[in-house]
């Protein structure tokens, strides 16, 4: 099934939609659709991007999530044109509590999302991939916080890149503003691994093949606690997570699957 999530956006044709959505066997894939812009993240592309992880959220149907880019390049970062065409504080606090507002949803949405990356991914775009809980890319792309090029440090992306890889690698490329391949990316821990193009496809829908034959209670509950025991101190993380695992214990699903390999056959999940 597919389905196509549009709003408005000062640049392409009113009847463009600016995400693409398509649903098979559990797995929602978004697809950024601006490619002549190199899928630069407007305020349109946010809000409809918001809309579609939103009703994702609450699809019970979802149990995983694909993010893409149309054409060549995954996300250029935001639309530097759409910001200078008439500059204000009252817009520049909007687009950027906008942009946290998003990469936030992608953080708490209930379903893992998965980033698949092809060409370049920079400043913005570079956060995104950042932020999703797990990265896949094409040898041929590149990674880029370029804004100390531009007189604009890449402040918001600092968030989720600083999340992602170790604080050396990070500030190397926040100070130096290069591109880095992506066998350096796939190094520092930006993308979990990069694969020949060809290959790219048939990879990221095996793992989202995999994590959608998941009990979908057990990954909405073990992706939730990910998130809030990552900035907590040791001690607070374990009483937080062991918690967790008692009420994960008292799940249906939990029951479910210990029974399920305890009698050597295939769990059948209910999601409770």
């Amino acid at each position: 099934m597919s389905a196509a999530v549009s709003t408005h956006d000062s640049h392409p044709p009113q009847d463009t939609p600016l995400v693409l959505r398509e649903d098979r066997d559990g797995i929602a894939t978004l697809t950024l659709n601006r490619p002549k812009a190199r899928n630069a993240l407007s305020m349109g592309l946010m809000a409809a991007l918001q809309d579609a992880l939103d009703a994702i959220h609450e699809d019970n149907s979802v149990r995983a999530v694909v993010l893409a880019g149309a054409g060549g390049a995954f996300c250029a970062g935001h639309d530097l044109k759409e910001m200078r065409a008439a500059p204000s504080r009252e817009l520049y606090e909007a687009l950027f509590t906008q942009c946290s507002r998003l990469m936030l949803t992608i953080n708490r949405v209930r379903q893992p999302v998965i980033a698949k990356v092809r060409g370049v991914a920079t400043a913005a775009g570079c956060q995104l991939v950042a932020t999703c809980d797990l990265a896949y890319c094409e040898e041929e792309a590149c990674f880029a916080t370029p804004g100390v090029n531009i007189g604009l440090f890449c402040s918001t992306p600092m968030v989720a890149l600083t999340r992602a890889v170790g604080r050396k690698a990070a500030m190397e490329m926040l100070l130096l503003g290069d591109l880095i391949d992506a066998e350096e990316a796939e190094r520092i821990g930006l993308v979990n691994r990069a694969v020949p193009a060809d290959q790219l496809d048939e990879v990221v829908d095996a793992v989202a093949a995999k994590i959608a034959s998941k009990s979908p209670l057990t990954l909405a509950t073990g992706k939730e606690a990910f998130y809030r025991q990552i900035d907590m101190d040791a001690e607070g993380a374990y009483a937080y997570a062991a918690k967790v695992m008692t009420e994960n214990m008292m799940a249906q699903d939990a029951a479910e699957g210990i029974d399920a390999f305890l009698g050597k056959r295939t769990p059948v999940w209910c999601g409770r």
